[in-house]
């Protein structure tokens, strides 16, 4: 069956960087578009970015637009989030998603969900 295992989250402190990863597995990666998307204690899940299937064009939310990097290797069939200068208000449990639908923005776009890693950012 299709599995996606986010790792990399921990407690860090405000002002440093961070990279999540996320490992997929049942189904042909390179076919999927993927995102991550981020859910803070007491708050809905918000989009942060997705990546096309070859991993050319990437959209991000206008909250981590020149912190946040998303990448992907089709080969280790894992997609990776470089988070930079990371704020206390972005605490949350951290999702990597899997889908079909070109940008990939809403949570109707993805298929398929990982567990989540919790991130906590102290100040």
């Amino acid at each position: 069956q299709v599995q996606l295992l986010e790792s990399g989250g921990r407690l860090v402190q405000a002002g440093v960087s961070l990279s999540l990863s996320c490992a997929a597995s049942g189904l042909p990666f390179g076919h999927y578009v993927m995102g991550w998307f981020r859910q803070p204690p007491g708050k809905e899940r918000e989009f942060l970015a997705s990546i096309s299937q070859s991993g050319t064009t990437s959209h991000y939310a206008d909250a981590v637009k020149g912190r946040f990097t998303i990448s992907r290797d089709n080969a280790k069939n894992t997609v990776y989030l470089q988070m930079n200068s990371l704020k206390p208000e972005e605490t949350a449990v951290y999702y990597c998603a899997a889908g079909t639908i070109y940008y990939g923005l809403a949570q109707t776009d993805y298929m398929y969900w990982g567990q989540g890693t919790q991130v906590t950012v102290s100040s």
